[in-house]
């Protein structure tokens, strides 16, 4: 029996903060108490970890990843093993990335080609949503069985007509399904339809920069998508998960269906939180680097996010992690916004950013905590295994270093990405050491873990209703 002790530390979970050492055996939390109690002195172990002026915390759980998604012509630059490996680094020790059905094919077939790209490559533990791209009569009564296999929620999109848009009676149907058998939804609520029409117009006209595809992607047409989202919610009588969510307008209605009562949640991302559309408007094509949908908003919609969080209109905050270099991959959209691959990178920088937002105010350090640790965990199936410190929870800690000062930039990051979206942001804090399930992966600002570590978690029915 492996044992570790972390002394010292200030334990930050979502429900309090206090000065305690943790003993891990066997890769679980065995206990916590007060440093000068004889009870921990008493303590012996294999190794003794110093966390004095450190914050130990959860390891955070990204609910929202896209590792090696195809998309746009190319794929997401992280596999699974660079992509778990960066989060890591970052103090990140689960993720729940997303499976695709394709068109014309089975659930089950997305599911197996995504096992198969993960399987004996991550660094830490995973777990799967899926995409669903084709909803018919038989991937509707799939969907009982994966909830069986421990793969509960299912993404559907409002956007991207022709590749992933599913139509209102659609999501009606998965919605009607998810209430029977307890899956959840989560929505990409944008109006693909009316943006497909605004890009056209567009690139007729013209405007083929990345700027674009912020303006065509109207604040309003992801309003009005959450809307309809939570309507035809309302009628199902299922509980809705809108990701990324990026516009003041959006916040407000999910706000309003809040203050209802309905079971619907939010969440955003940190590029939302920290980049805006001047990014998008960076000149000599840099302005690829930030396209992502839903996109970047004008600077003053943070203000509603940061609200948002701290009155839990918004939940979580996830990465929507979907790297593309930007030579030979961003750059297949020159002389056409509509072709530049959506997505950011960001899986190692969210702990930090949000830590950063401590800093400046936005949030408290147990909000920290429960928008990156536990309320994924618990809204996706994963809590009290993952998301928080106790007793018989699995053993995946950070020692972070709230004082240190780093400056975030491609040079020094593991992602598997030519950029930082990021690039020269001054911040304050910085992860020290990770255990996952007990066995250090991050040894004092250096790898130590493998590929084939992380296993994969089937997950339950979200526990946040």
């Amino acid at each position: 029996m492996s044992r570790t002790v972390i002394r010292g530390g200030l334990v930050i979970t979502a429900a309090e903060e206090t000065r305690a050492d943790v003993l891990v055996e066997d890769g679980r939390v065995a206990a916590l108490a007060a440093p000068d109690s004889a009870y921990a002195q008493g303590w012996t172990a294999d190794r003794t970890i110093d966390a004095t002026d450190k914050y130990v915390i959860p390891g955070g759980v990204d609910a929202h990843t896209h590792m090696e998604l195809p998309f746009g012509g190319t794929h997401a630059s992280d596999t699974f093993e660079t992509g778990t490996r960066a989060a890591a680094w970052g103090g990140t020790t689960t993720i729940v990335d997303f499976a695709v059905q394709s068109v014309g094919h089975s659930l089950r077939e997305g599911l197996d080609a995504w096992h198969e790209k993960a399987d004996g490559k991550c660094a830490v533990d995973y777990g799967f949503h899926m995409i669903m791209s084709d909803v018919t009569t038989s991937s509707l009564k799939e969907m009982d069985t994966l909830v069986g296999l421990g793969v509960s929620s299912f993404k559907l999109f409002m956007a991207y007509p022709g590749v992933f848009y599913s139509d209102d009676g659609q999501i009606l149907r998965a919605m009607q399904r998810g209430a029977a058998n307890g899956g959840l939804i989560m929505m990409h609520a944008e109006n693909g339809i009316a943006i497909d029409v605004l890009v056209e117009q567009a690139l007729a006209e013209g405007r083929t920069d990345p700027r674009y595809h912020g303006e065509v992607r109207k604040t309003l047409l992801e309003a009005e998508a959450t809307h309809r989202a939570i309507q035809l919610s309302r009628v199902a009588g299922a509980p809705l998960y809108v990701v990324h969510v990026s516009a003041e307008e959006a916040v407000a209605e999910l706000a309003q269906a809040r203050d209802k009562g309905l079971p619907v949640f939010g969440e955003t991302c940190p590029q939302y939180l920290f980049l805006s559309t001047d990014n998008l408007a960076e000149p000599d094509f840099e302005g690829a680097k930030y396209v992502c949908s839903t996109p970047l908003r004008p600077r003053e919609h943070q203000a509603a996010l940061w609200r948002g969080l701290r009155t839990n209109d918004l939940q979580v905050v996830s990465t929507d992690h979907c790297p593309f270099c930007f030579t030979g991959q961003k750059e297949l959209g020159r002389g056409d916004f509509s072709k530049i691959p959506n997505g950011l990178p960001g899986v190692e920088n969210r702990m930090d950013l949000l830590h950063q937002a401590v800093v400046e105010g936005h949030i408290s350090r147990r909000r920290w905590i429960e928008i990156a640790c536990a309320t994924p965990a618990r809204m996706f199936g994963l809590y009290p295994k993952k998301g928080t410190i106790a007793p018989g929870a699995d053993a995946d800690l950070v020692v972070y270093d709230p004082r240190a000062e780093q400056t975030l930039s491609a040079e020094t990051h593991h992602m598997n990405v030519d950029y930082s979206a990021y690039e020269g942001k001054r911040i304050t804090g910085q992860v020290e050491t990770v255990l996952s399930r007990g066995e250090t992966v991050i040894d004092r600002r250096r790898f130590t873990g493998r590929a084939g570590h992380g296993r994969y978690l089937p997950r339950d029915t979200c526990q946040y209703l």
